[in-house]
């Protein structure tokens, strides 16, 4: 796709890009180097969640069992409703009543299914994800002070193979996924969205943002209100929409800020008019 030549002038040492056709996982396009391994940041988050996902199927545990603050579940924890702060086991809200967006919560979500499952997070991550979707080269760094929140490490490559599971699951029931990516996690929730200020609503599903009509956003103006996905402060995103059948992702090694939300959108429209 000649859209994603854009990134060649984004003002970053090093960026890959891909897009991924929803009926059948088939690349679309690419460009940069995909085999290099960049910093996901808070787009670790969305293979957590789906380590989760995977972890409520097997029976582990229940997306209602207790979790974290006192009336905190999971759910609450995938869906940053779980009333902790950003990056503190501080608790600053009742759980489901503020989208309060935080590290800390997917740290306290990896302590559960490690205490559940007696397996350790970035283990059960690789076995019951990265492994079966042939990711080889992805990983959750347990050195990170956030591992399951931040501390991942990807290729292009390797999330393209995502990218396909998302938009046709494999690992999960169809359902599941549906649930955690379509339908907002306690509805009418209001929050800060990261980088973007605050929303309201600010519409989450378990551990994947929902765009809905959110504006500005780090999508594009074209993407449907159904794309969801998640921006990493690396400079990384994944976004699938589902109205237009596609995934994009894109990898960089500058920190996220004005410039990623002036190009970002950019390209995720470029993106989307070439494909139509």
């Amino acid at each position: 796709m000649q859209s994603l030549r854009m990134i060649e002038d984004w003002p970053v040492p090093h960026a890959a890009a891909a897009v991924v056709r929803g009926s059948d996982g088939a690349l679309l396009g690419a460009h940069g180097p995909q085999e290099h391994l960049f910093p996901l940041a808070s787009v670790t988050k969305l293979l957590s969640a789906y380590a989760v996902l995977v972890a409520v199927e097997e029976g582990v545990f229940e997306l209602d069992d207790p979790a974290g603050p006192d009336g905190s579940t999971v759910r609450h924890l995938l869906a940053h409703t779980s009333g902790l702060a950003f990056d503190e086991h501080r608790v600053t809200a009742e759980p489901g009543n503020r989208r309060l967006y935080s590290n800390a919560g997917f740290d306290v979500l990896a302590a559960t299914l490690e205490g559940a499952s007696g397996i350790p997070f970035a283990r059960y991550a690789a076995e019951a994800v990265f492994q079966p979707l042939g990711m080889h080269a992805t990983l959750i760094n347990t050195a990170h002070r956030a591992p399951a929140g931040a501390g991942g490490l990807s290729t292009a490559a390797d999330l393209v193979r995502f990218a396909a599971e998302l938009q046709s699951p494999k690992l999960l029931d169809p359902a599941t996924v549906r649930a955690a990516t379509r339908e907002v996690a306690f509805p009418g929730t209001s929050g800060v969205l990261p980088g973007f200020g605050h929303r309201r609503p600010n519409d989450w599903g378990l551990g994947f943002e929902i765009r809905d009509h959110k504006a500005p956003h780090w999508t594009g103006t074209a993407n449907s209100p159904a794309t969801f996905g998640h921006f990493g402060q690396s400079g990384t995103f994944l976004w699938v929409d589902p109205d237009a059948g596609l995934a994009c992702l894109a990898l960089t090694d500058r920190d996220f800020g004005s410039w990623a939300a002036e190009v970002w959108p950019q390209l995720s429209d470029a993106v989307l008019t070439e494909a139509r």
